[in-house]
């Protein structure tokens, strides 16, 4: 989808088997992560239909790499010449660009990229990263359109106390560190799946990685990276949309490859709050159930990721009664609830914490915006429940994170118009 494209939604019944695709939150930074070595290195079930990765891939030939599309799932990431220093980007703009500078910096001494963008959700700054970085010895600094590093004798190895559990900064730490010289602790790490997947990656290109829990990070930094090949984990996102998609439309979904070690925290409200579900051999079937109201409030992993909760403001919409949501993370994204109340829903926003007063349904069909990606698959979610059409603008929001979304959607029986 392009920009100003829609998503026409009408309410259906979902049935079927659906498959999930590699996880973009893990994809991007294996992306990043790439620029530490001029080896080949292949992803196996990679998402290459995103629009976020799309945009990286661009900025990786950009820099100097070649990436070649072996399959549908599957990306080629060489190097025929040297990498640039400097990402020249005129483009839509991701946060992953912190990354790419960590990388860069490791690598070369030297880094620049624009400023970051993304999803906007808040205050979303990106000071742990210039902390991190010069904990390592770069000085950063900041011109008005590049965030720019340099450390001319490369980075040395430091210990980085991460005030808050930081997926990015955590990220940017282990990517520095993999080629700074002595030893680097990152104390006070996020560890979750993207970030295992990122450390597995980097083991097999030859990093020297011990994770101490939730304590701390120990990376032993190597002289060189080379290449490997490595399959992306699946999208647990993708997974709690479709799960929700099940119920809130009183359906009956197969999801293959479902991670569930990964979602056990939001398996167990899930449960608790009305779904039927069943394992399968490699596979969650969900039996339809009911949506009954819910209390969560998002944090850390292994505690529910705040991806997660405009998904689940969506159940709230078809629940019975009121729900209530705290974002501590990222409080100012209800926005999208303003977009849901177009349809019909009652809400409130009283500080940190949503209220939805769920009236067991009711919703309508309406005119709303993706105001982000998630936000914009949780209004899909809505239209399925609801009387008459949803249309939903800035509907490419939508595929920045989720593979062929509209198609799965009607190989599971609902009625999608794409424009």
């Amino acid at each position: 989808m392009s920009e100003g494209s829609t998503l026409t939604v009408s309410r259906a019944k979902l049935e079927g088997r659906v498959s999930l695709a590699g996880a973009k939150n893990s994809a991007l930074r294996l992306l990043a992560a790439s620029l530490l070595s001029s080896e080949e290195i292949v992803l196996n079930d990679y998402p290459a239909g995103l629009l976020d990765t799309q945009v990286h891939v661009e900025m990786l030939r950009v820099l100097g790499k070649n990436v070649e599309n072996v399959s549908a799932t599957s990306v080629r990431i060489t190097e025929s010449s040297s990498v640039r220093s400097q990402l020249e980007w005129e483009g839509r703009s991701i946060r992953n660009t912190l990354l790419i500078l960590g990388a860069l910096t490791a690598r070369l001494g030297v880094g620049s990229v624009p400023l970051p963008g993304g999803c906007q959700l808040g205050e979303r700054k990106y000071d742990l990263h210039v902390m991190l970085l010069e904990r390592l010895g770069a000085r950063v600094w900041d011109d008005g359109a590049y965030l720019r590093a340099e450390a001319p004798g490369g980075l040395v190895g430091a210990d980085i106390h991460l005030p808050m559990r930081s997926t990015g900064a955590t990220e940017n730490a282990i990517i520095a560190g993999t080629l700074a010289r002595g030893t680097t602790r990152v104390w006070n790490p996020h560890i979750r799946p993207e970030i295992l997947d990122l450390i597995s990656m980097l083991r097999k290109m030859g990093a020297q990685i011990t994770v101490f829990g939730q304590e701390h990070i120990e990376i032993k930094g190597v002289d060189a990276l080379g290449g490997c090949e490595h399959s992306v984990i699946a999208d647990n996102m993708e997974a709690v949309t479709w799960l929700a998609a099940a119920v809130i439309t009183g359906g009956d979904i197969e999801i293959a490859k479902f991670p569930y070690a990964d979602l056990e925290v939001v398996l167990a409200h899930l449960r608790a709050a009305g779904a039927k579900l069943y394992q399968g051999e490699d596979s969650l079937i969900v039996r339809g159930g009911a949506c009954y109201p819910i209390e969560i409030s998002t944090g850390p992993h292994p505690g529910i990721n705040s991806d997660v909760q405009p998904i689940l403001a969506a159940w709230a919409a078809k629940a019975r009664g009121e729900s209530k949501i705290v974002d501590l993370r990222f409080p100012g994204r209800y926005a999208y609830a303003e977009e849901m109340g177009r349809m019909g829903l009652n809400f409130a926003v009283d500080g940190d914490m949503l209220r939805i007063d769920g009236k067991g349904g009711g919703l309508r069909g309406a005119e709303v915006r993706a105001l982000d990606l998630r936000a914009g698959a949780a209004l899909a979610l809505c239209g399925l429940a609801a009387e008459g059409e949803t249309v939903i603008t800035d509907a490419w929001q939508i595929s920045r994170g989720y593979v062929d979304f509209a198609d799965k959607l009607r190989s599971l029986g609902a009625t999608v118009v794409e424009g």
